[in-house]
């Protein structure tokens, strides 16, 4: 397949299942155990169906929105995700120029495979960087002391990882960062000439901003779940999060949250946001995906916090059922990461463009000239909305 020939994430998927070795799309590709979850992240936006409003007059379309303080010009950004230079040598570079480009937000992972010094550089592109909590409480100190000072927009906190999901596609496929070569990778390592030569050739593969500390991942190769195992902390609490939010004092995300009670929590502690998500199916298994969730959420904390739904999102008409259901704006990983992986800037630019487009037509089609005209009116619901506390 070629990039030309691409109009839907199922056809990036195949793009970049072409083009990694096989332990490096199914880590991508993969969830936890049965992987229910991670299925049930998209399915669950076929639960409604959108009633558009025809005869409305719509000229124009005005995608912008304001998220964690930044005026967006569309309702989606790219969620934080690791270790993007071993799926394309742009890595997040490739976020960075997309993010540009299209006027929305990219977010920066504590495991990310570019430094945070590298990724503020971009001065004129609003940037998320996602905390993960490690054992050593100097590395989570160090980190947000180098995002102030870097000036990114943003933090958030995941809080879903205290330890790894059962991901068995990584035990299979023997999985690991650094990639180590295996009796049992080294065929599709072998098979896959153009992956493999740039990542022999070019910088050496690095985790930039935890490396001075930790050398697990970087240069001692490990796989991702015994780096959450060994490094993350477990006992994390509310206390905590509310330390960091008022030692950040600007933006703050609290990212993992599924519950109405976590989400009256969120606003306790005086948390900007919540990103309703579960990991992309990657960490519990059975758990609700963030669009079931969305209603009762909203209907508990609605207007008093900025609501993410992070996940799932494959087609424009995802992100604008998630608006009419209460949402600020919607993010993920995977939408970019097939892309990324298959051709690196330019296919994200291409898939992102093409959900845009998506947007802009879909809005159209339901009557709407603005993402505030959304509202659960233009919902139909196929079963009754579940929401749980």
């Amino acid at each position: 397949m070629r990039l030309k020939n691409c109009y839907k994430s199922a056809d990036f998927r195949e793009l970049a299942r072409q083009r990694l070795p096989a332990p490096l799309f199914h880590y991508i590709d993969g969830g936890a155990d049965d992987e229910v979850t991670l299925r049930r992240n998209t399915e669950a936006f076929e639960d409604c169906d959108l009633v558009p409003n025809v005869l409305a007059g719509v000229k124009s379309v005005d995608l912008s929105t304001e998220v964690l303080g930044q005026r967006l010009s569309m309702p989606l950004f790219f969620s934080p995700t690791a270790m993007q230079r071993l799926f394309h040598h742009d890595g997040e570079r490739a976020l960075a120029a997309a993010a540009r480009e299209l006027g929305t937000m990219f977010g920066v992972s504590t495991i990310g495979t570019r430094s945070i010094e590298e990724l503020g550089a971009y001065e004129d592109v609003p940037k998320l960087f996602q905390i993960y909590i490690h054992n050593d409480r100097a590395i989570t100190t160090d980190l947000m002391a180098r995002c102030r000072e870097a000036n990114f927009n943003a933090l958030a906190l995941t809080v879903d990882t205290i330890v790894a999901g059962n991901r068995e596609r990584d035990h299979v496929t023997g999985m690991t960062t650094p990639p180590r070569l295996t009796a049992r990778s080294l065929a599709s390592f072998a098979l896959h000439p153009r992956w493999t030569f740039n990542y022999l050739l070019r910088e050496r593969f690095d985790l930039p901003n935890v490396s001075r500390y930790i050398k697990q991942g970087s240069s001692i190769s490990s796989s991702v779940i015994n780096y959450i195992n060994d490094q993350m902390r477990r006992d994390i609490d509310w206390d905590q999060a509310a330390r960091m939010v008022e030692e950040w004092g600007g933006p703050f995300a609290i990212k993992g949250v599924v519950s109405v009670a976590d989400a009256k929590r969120c606003v306790d502690i005086g948390a900007s946001a919540i990103m309703i998500s579960n990991h992309g199916g990657r960490q519990l298994d059975g758990s609700c995906a963030p669009f079931d969730q969305l209603q009762a959420i909203a209907d508990a904390v609605g207007g008093q916090i900025e609501l993410i739904v992070d996940g799932g999102v494959r087609r424009g008409t995802h992100v604008l059922k998630a608006l009419a259901m209460g949402a600020t704006a919607c993010s993920g990983g995977r939408m970019y990461l097939y892309p990324l992986a298959g051709a690196g800037t330019r296919g994200v630019l291409r898939a992102m463009h093409l959900l845009r487009d998506e947007m802009e037509r879909d809005m159209m089609l339901m009557g709407c000239s603005s993402v505030g005209e959304l509202d659960r009116a233009m919902l139909a619901p196929r079963s009754p909305f579940r929401g749980s506390v």
